[in-house]
């Protein structure tokens, strides 16, 4: 894999807030096109909560990349084609995609024995969860293709814990890690990385409103988007195909810091 260019073409889907955003902000400094997705817009919000993928698209451009907004609900599969199709109009190809949709982490997080718990969960976690992200590098394919790309699949996995969460989540997040190794396995024959991220505890606008504006032991939104930065920029990235990776290990191998940090 060739080291990128700032030419780059960069897709971050659920990126209206949270570690989404925090990716297409720090992508943004590479001078990269970035069309962020989310199903919160301005014209149609379903959160009480700050942000919109018009908003980061407005970030993405100040802070010197190219910001394009689709409002976007990744549980429509036809909706997903037709963002691909345009791009493949406009741009003929993607170096990145990010596969973030996910309300996996909708407050409040329920614990306990999984015959107590809604199957919502289900919907929340699986369908806009791991089912979107397949769906997502299902319709990317042929973009990254052209393009030799780098798909990431973000998730949570914590190889110390035996059980993550609740049955759902647990499922979820071991699911999007089996996800991005089976990707890999089709992928990388063709010139394509795929690996799945795994960012730590995280103050994304949800967490803030549930915890306080700096809860103990937790990292920027912009955390995760240096991870990304870090591995898209690698020319060597091949070498993490299939496997998933936690973004404190990536700063310990790459050298980045958080934004609060000395």
């Amino acid at each position: 894999m060739t080291e990128r260019s700032n030419e780059a073409v960069v897709v971050v889907t659920g990126a209206a807030r949270g570690i989404g955003r925090g990716i297409a902000w720090v992508m943004a400094e590479t001078g990269a096109t970035v069309y962020v997705t989310d199903i919160e817009s301005r014209s149609g919000r379903k959160s009480s909560l700050p942000g919109t993928v018009e908003d980061t698209a407005e970030q993405v451009t100040e802070r010197g990349g190219r910001g394009i907004a689709v409002p976007l609900d990744h549980a429509d599969d036809r909706a997903v084609e037709a963002l691909f199709k345009r791009i493949q109009d406009e741009r003929g190809g993607i170096d990145l995609l990010v596969a973030n949709a996910c309300n996996g982490n909708a407050l409040p997080f329920q614990s306990g024995p999984f015959w107590r718990l809604s199957l919502e969960n289900w919907r929340n976690m699986v369908d806009i969860g791991v089912r979107s992200h397949l769906v997502t590098a299902w319709y990317a394919a042929p973009l990254l293709l052209e393009r030799k790309g780098l798909v990431i699949l973000t998730g949570y996995t914590d190889p110390n814990k035996e059980r993550m969460g609740n049955l759902f989540y647990d499922l979820a997040m071991n699911g999007v890690s089996r996800l991005a190794y089976s990707l890999a396995y089709d992928l990388e024959p063709q010139g394509v990385t795929a690996l799945a991220l795994s960012p730590g505890f995280t103050r994304t606008e949800a967490i803030v409103s549930a915890m306080g504006e700096r809860p103990p032991g937790s990292d920027s939104v912009e955390f995760s988007g240096r991870a990304v930065k870090a591995l898209f920029g690698d020319p060597e990235v091949r070498r993490y195909s299939g496997r998933t990776l936690r973004v404190a290990d990536l700063a310990a191998e790459y050298g980045f810091k958080d934004i609060e940090q000395p």
